[in-house]
C-alpha cells in the first residue's frame, strides 16, 4: 500500500475519533474541525512508521490533546453555544441529547477521562499514560467526573 493511500485510510479511521476528542475539549465545532485538520496534516507528515494500529491510536490522541492545549493558550479562543450545537444532532433516545448536554458541561479535565474511557475504550493505566498523570489522579477524576453527572442528571430529572 503507498503512503497516499495509508494516510487516506488512516484518515478515515480516526478522523471522527480526533474530532470528537478535540470537540469535547474545545466545545467548539470550527475549532475542533481546525484541530482536526492539523493532527492529520500532522499525520500525513510523519515520516516514523507506527509498531501497530494501538500505537498510532496513542499518538493521535497525545497530538490531538498538545492541539487543544495549545488552543486553549491562544488569544483567539471563543465558544459555541451547546444548546444551539446540540439541537443540530439527532439522538435516538432524548436522555442521549441529556448526557450529552450533562458531559460538555463538566471542567475539561472531567470531559476528557470520560471520553477516553466510556467511548475510547481506555482503562485508568492507558488513560495516565496517554495523559502523563498518575493513575491516581486519572482515578479520581473519573469517579469525580462520574459523581457529578449523577448529580447533574438527577437535578435535572427532579426538575
Amino acid at each position: 500500500m503507498s503512503n497516499q493511500a495509508q494516510f487516506v485510510q488512516q484518515a478515515q479511521q480516526y478522523m471522527d475519533t480526533i474530532f470528537r476528542l478535540a470537540f469535547s475539549c474545545l466545545k467548539n465545532r470550527t475549532d475542533a474541525d481546525d484541530v482536526t485538520q492539523i493532527v492529520l496534516l500532522r499525520l500525513y507528515q510523519n515520516n516514523k512508521p507506527f509498531v501497530n494500529d494501538s500505537h498510532l491510536k496513542h499518538w493521535l490522541i497525545r497530538v490531538t490533546l498538545n492541539e487543544c492545549k495549545k488552543h486553549w493558550r491562544s488569544l483567539w479562543r471563543r465558544t459555541e453555544d451547546l444548546d444551539t450545537y446540540i439541537n443540530t444532532l439527532t439522538f435516538e433516545d432524548g436522555q442521549y441529547r441529556d448526557l450529552l448536554q450533562a458531559i460538555l458541561e463538566l471542567d475539561r479535565k472531567y470531559r476528557v477521562v470520560i471520553y477516553l474511557h466510556y467511548y475510547e475504550g481506555y482503562t485508568i493505566e492507558e488513560m495516565a499514560k496517554l495523559l502523563h498523570l498518575p493513575a491516581g489522579t486519572v482515578g479520581t477524576r473519573l469517579a469525580r467526573a462520574r459523581s457529578r453527572l449523577k448529580t447533574n442528571l438527577s437535578e435535572e430529572e427532579n426538575l
